[in-house]
């Protein structure tokens, strides 16, 4: 029997990254989709939320599963999605300086009608941030459709003292709960040789 095939709801280079590494062959498109935060509505959530509406709103109908991920940047009541420009990214960075925040990644899967999720947490520790480092930052361009105005895997790694939970979850996509998620729909992952990438739930300090 053939494995089933599989389409992903982002246009994102980083989840293309991973599913690619994990030995997948997908077709991929982003979705448009309101992520707004509904009015007293949790970040887990919500982050489960959008995840499905992504894995809905999918065009490609060919392909038997869609995958959708939604990630957020959460602050004790604080959500932080992508900077809108350089004064919301400043500020998002100096809330986030010298302090523990969480990563919530959300993970869909839809098969037919059936929407399967998971999600993925991770605690994030930041080194004091400088506002001139911060402002150097913006400039790399690196921040500007990552959500809480950084990216881990990239020059934004420079701020992290520690993770406790999943690296790849705080990259985008959550390798152990996305392969368990499509291993259940009958299609398996390959990770060898790719075990800096796609590294799962770990803690690293």
């Amino acid at each position: 029997m053939s494995a089933p095939s599989l389409h992903l709801a982002s246009s994102s280079p980083r989840r293309h990254e991973i599913l690619t590494a994990l030995g997948l062959s997908f077709s991929a498109a982003g979705v448009d989709i309101d992520e707004r935060r509904l009015e007293g509505e949790t970040p887990d959530v919500m982050v489960l939320r959008l995840a499905s509406a992504k894995a809905s709103a999918a065009t490609d109908r060919n392909a038997q599963l869609v995958l959708g991920a939604d990630t957020a940047v959460v602050l004790g009541d604080l959500v932080f999605g992508k900077p809108r420009d350089m004064d919301d990214a400043l500020n998002m960075l100096a809330k986030l300086s010298g302090r523990t925040h969480q990563v919530m990644t959300g993970v869909a899967l839809c098969r037919g009608a059936d929407l399967q999720t998971a999600l993925s947490v991770t605690e994030v520790k930041f080194r004091e941030i400088c506002p001139d480092e911060a402002l150097s930052y913006w400039q790399s361009g690196e921040p500007c459709d990552k959500a809480g105005a950084y990216a881990i895997q990239g020059r934004g790694g420079v701020f992290v003292e520690a993770i406790v939970g999943s690296y790849s979850g705080v990259v985008g996509l959550p390798v152990f709960e996305t392969a368990r998620l499509l291993r259940e729909a009958g299609l398996e992952t390959l990770i060898e040789g790719h075990h800096d990438l796609v590294s799962g739930a770990a803690t690293i300090e």
